[in-house]
């Protein structure tokens, strides 16, 4: 856990608080269920090789998703059957996002849905689908200047990944983080003894990242200038206000982790950057992985920050649209390009707001549907993504997100609830179901692989996450709204891999108030957390600070650096509080650091050391029964042989049919 407090330019201080810290029949109860079609559905098709002209049949397809959508808003009034919009084969790059909203007639009507889905979706005809928002870059030749590096004349492009031969290209980056000589923070950014920073080509391109604990965010550099015997960098403002307020100073500040994005960085293979310095006129520059062909190879830089949205109003969401058998891919997000930076922590950041005070915002999803109800994402495939794969926010409910994997993005997975800066909403009976969620956070590593901010009856079940920066599932708000979570179920879910990059998180991570009683508080069952022994300081299932109202019940936990606890802050009248752990497995690991109460789990105490950090304090009200305790040597061998254990691990994550279809090992 952690207060940010946020110190503006007005001088004002505004504290954020930001924690870091059962069966299949009732996932199918969790959602209103969709209607059954009372009529054969009206199909749509849309094909690479069709006209826009062309009335939209099998052997006349349209050629482009949105006059598809014209189409679909011609026909919407008159419907009596599902309206389904089948794409063939190949990809589609948009030249604008896909904006469905109810206002411009793209819901659904009388109990019908509008589907938008690939060819054969659901058969072993399914044709592959790309919705992509990605720029094909050509005319590469090899550079004179720069020795093995390629380059392009791509106009005026802006964007923050490249992909090349499908695969995510990194920026250039300085070989080590620091240079010779002291750096030392200032009112406005740094001063050295290096002169190193003064032979930085395009410094105005340059970004400095911070990584610490749970944080990280970035600031860019506004100029490098020479001083008697030192020399001068000048960060971006309003960044370096920003971070100097949420970091609490300038320690984490001083040791910056990497910098990157300037020509003068030594190029690795499959490293790459963008000449801004003529504005209409960026080059772009990369250095071939070996074996790539820079004639041939296909590169891709993305340009779109959303792909799909849909919007509703107070009373009126966009409703009754699925979307199946698709992969959404290449989009960027420029907000860390700003002078504002990307000062962050989790999958939020900071913008200066009203007053001198600073606001806090969440990383956007590239799909994104807000105010919405019934929509369905289905068998897609979400990867190359510059932002948060998807969200549901902003009063949304009854949605479903079933059997789709999301890999390879920028940040976070799945994002959900109330979202900063809202602080109220309901978003109710949401199903996230069977997906398989790895290798996220992969630029932004603050980032979970499913996140509920705040929602009710919601259930999180069958999912498989891996292979994460950061925590694997997250419930709970980024600031303590009391009253908004009731009845939520987080089942069967398969976590392991969680916190590769950042500390203070875990494979199942809870804060806040979960409910008013256990009765309609927050069920976590039938889970498999395991292997993430990362850093000094994480936990399996991990009841942080504010928790209340949770029953952790018949899951099976091993092979963290803590298994179960968290962070109870009675200071701030944040307490863990009201957790019962019934019937678990788990090998009861606790650091080193931390001392052992006379009941499981590690929970931190107060730190008397350091006056100025709280720490720390006693929970109330856990209780625990018929929990099993498994061996700290080779816990993961004596549950394979324990019956119930076992059974555990073998009913997390996606079910079978689920796996064969995504391909997951």
């Amino acid at each position: 856990m952690a207060i940010f407090r946020v110190r503006t330019r007005a001088g004002v201080v505004a504290q954020v608080v930001v924690a870091i810290g059962l069966s299949v029949a009732a996932v199918a109860s969790s959602a209103a269920a969709l209607p059954a079609p009372t009529e054969t559905p009206t199909q749509l098709y849309v094909a690479p090789w069709g006209k826009d002209s062309w009335p939209g049949t099998l052997d006349r397809p349209f050629a482009t998703p949105a006059r598809a959508q014209q189409a679909v808003r011609a026909r919407v009034p008159r419907m009596t059957s599902d309206l389904v919009v089948n794409l063939r084969g190949g990809t589609y790059q948009l030249k604008a996002p896909l904006r469905l909203s109810e206002a411009a007639g793209d819901s659904g009507r009388g109990g019908h849905r509008v589907i938008y889905q690939a060819y054969g979706y659901g058969t072993p005809r399914q044709e592959r689908v790309t919705i992509s928002g990605g720029r094909q870059i050509a005319g590469w030749r090899p550079d004179r200047r720069m020795k093995g590096l390629w380059r392009a004349d791509v106009g005026g492009l802006e964007t923050r990944q490249l992909y090349v031969g499908d695969r995510r290209a990194a920026r250039l980056t300085r070989a080590g983080a620091g240079f010779p000589g002291r750096l030392k923070a200032t009112r406005t950014g740094y001063v050295t003894t290096s002169a190193v920073p003064r032979t930085w080509r395009n410094p105005g391109d340059i970004e400095f990242v911070y990584r610490a604990g749970y944080l990280e965010g970035r600031c860019g550099v506004a100029g490098v200038s020479a001083s008697v015997r030192r020399t001068v960098i000048t960060m971006d403002q309003p960044c370096w206000d920003l971070a100097q307020g949420l970091y609490g100073g300038t320690e984490l500040l001083e040791a910056p982790n990497s910098v990157e994005n300037s020509p003068t960085f030594a190029p690795r293979p499959g490293s790459w950057y963008l000449d801004r310095s003529r504005p209409g006129h960026h080059e772009l520059f990369y250095f071939p992985r070996p074996g790539e062909d820079m004639r041939r190879v296909g590169v891709v830089a993305p340009v779109l920050e959303a792909l799909v949205t849909g919007t509703g109003r107070p009373g009126r969401p966009v409703h009754d649209i699925g979307f199946h058998g698709l992969t959404f891919a290449h989009a960027t997000w420029l907000a860390p390009s700003e002078p504002a930076g990307f000062p962050a922590a989790w999958s939020m950041y900071l913008r200066p707001g009203k007053r001198g005070d600073a606001r806090l915002l969440t990383v956007p999803g590239t799909v994104a549907f807000r105010t919405a109800e019934r929509i369905t994402f289905e068998g897609n495939r979400f990867t190359h993504l510059g932002a948060q794969a998807l969200e549901l926010s902003e009063n949304s409910s009854h949605n479903v997100v079933d059997g789709n994997v999301i890999s390879d993005v920028s940040d976070g997975g799945i994002l959900m609830g109330v979202v900063p800066p809202d602080q109220k909403g309901t978003n109710r009976g949401n199903r996230i179901t069977n997906n398989w969620i790895h290798h996220i956070g992969a630029e932004y590593h603050a980032a979970s692989g499913i996140w509920d901010t705040a929602t009710r009856e919601t259930t999180i079940a069958h999912n498989q996450v891996n292979d994460v920066p950061y925590s694997g599932i997250l419930s709970g708000p980024g600031d303590d709204l009391r009253g908004i979570m009731h009845r939520n179920r987080i089942l069967d879910n398969r976590v392991f891999a969680t916190n590769q990059e950042l500390q203070d998180g875990g494979g199942i991570y809870l804060r806040g108030e979960q409910g008013s009683s256990f009765a309609d508080g927050a069920v976590i069952s039938g889970n498999a957390v395991t292997d993430s022994k990362y850093g000094d300081w994480n936990v399996g299932i991990y009841t942080d600070d504010s928790t209340n109202w949770v029953t952790v019940d018949r899951n099976t936990v091993y092979d963290y650096v803590a298994s179960i606890g968290g962070c109870s802050e009675d200071w701030g009248d944040r307490p863990v509080q009201n957790v019962r752990f019934r019937g678990n497995f788990w090998d009861d690991a606790v650091p080193e650091w931390v001392e052992r109460r006379e009941y499981p789990g590690a929970w931190p105490p107060a730190n008397h050391r350091d006056p100025d950090d709280k720490g720390c304090g006693d929970p109330h009200g856990l209780s625990f029964t018929g929990n099993t305790l498994l061996p700290a040597r080779d816990p993961g061998q004596a549950c394979a042989a324990d019956t119930a254990c076992a059974a555990v691990l073998a009913n997390a994550g996606p079910l079978p049919a689920y796996r064969q279809r995504m391909g997951m090992p």
